[in-house]
């Protein structure tokens, strides 16, 4: 009888507690790619426990791609308000458009052809809406296939190493590295001694955890983010804008301007607003 190699012993050990601890979320019910998508896009630079409520949201207003396609940007832009990051709608949107006239595409290239589509998200539809035996490699599957390895992974190297690693369940596989590494093999102080595969780990000095995000608060992005609000609820002039968000007249011009080149504000005599 031929031994199990490492790869399949560890593998046994995550897929058993992944069926008994993995996190329930709503987009992993479904291998419609479109529902998928919208979770992949919302996901980015996004917790998850801010998305799994405007996912909902989200659908309920565009439950098709072509629904979504047909709906004006404006309507698009204000279901997204809150979630932050709202050329992630517009690029959404785009996208929408081209699958509702052309279809999906069918290889992880065409995939990343579409607007806002990298190759981690290409790769995370192919895998989990059409069970392509790829890995999707996010932060939390570099962190913990380096650390399994002892060597920090990246690049080719890192994808042929996690695909080799990979089961011929590859939607269930990456699900649970991901919510591994969520749960024990975090950035800084990970779980190890708790950690369900702790036995086929070389250890968590691999991984250096990135340095962490400029703060949000006092930054344009915060004043990008008060502009959209304040134009969601109607049309407004510049000085309306200044006074609404709090923000001053060069921060909110700055703002204005990007958003413009952008494509998610436009203007309209002396007013701007969300584009028709």
């Amino acid at each position: 009888m031929t031994r199990p190699t490492l790869e399949q012993e560890r593998n046994t050990a995550l897929l058993s507690w992944y069926t008994e601890h993995g996190r329930v979320l709503p987009w992993r019910t479904t291998t419609n790619p479109y529902p998928i998508l919208i979770s992949e896009v919302m996901s980015q630079q996004t917790q998850i426990q801010r998305v799994v409520p405007m996912y909902k949201s989200f659908l309920s207003q565009f439950p098709t791609v072509e629904s979504l396609a047909d709906a004006p940007l404006r309507n698009v832009i204000t279901a997204w308000s809150g979630l932050g990051y709202n050329s992630r709608a517009e690029r959404l949107h785009r996208t929408a458009k081209h699958i509702a006239g052309n279809g999906w595409p069918d290889t992880i290239s065409g995939l990343e052809q579409l607007p806002g589509i990298g190759p981690y998200t290409a790769r995370a539809i192919a895998a989990f809406a059409f069970g392509e035996k790829v890995a999707a490699l996010d932060t939390n599957l570099r962190r913990v296939i380096s650390r399994w390895h002892g060597a920090p992974l990246t690049g080719v190297t890192l994808q042929q190493i996690a695909e080799k690693n990979i089961t011929e369940d590859p939607s269930t596989w990456n699900q649970a590295v991901m919510d591994l590494g969520a749960s024990f093999c975090r950035p800084r102080l990970p779980r190890c001694s708790e950690c369900p595969v702790k036995t086929w780990c070389a250890g968590p000095e691999a991984y250096q955890p990135s340095r962490p995000r400029s703060r949000f608060e006092g930054s344009l992005r915060q004043v990008r983010g008060s502009v959209i609000r304040t134009l969601v609820q109607e049309p407004s002039t510049f000085d309306q804008l200044v006074h609404l968000t709090g923000s001053s007249r060069g921060r909110v011009g700055t703002a204005v301007e990007q958003l413009i080149g952008e494509g998610l504000v436009e203007r309209a005599d002396d007013h701007l607003r969300l584009p028709e």
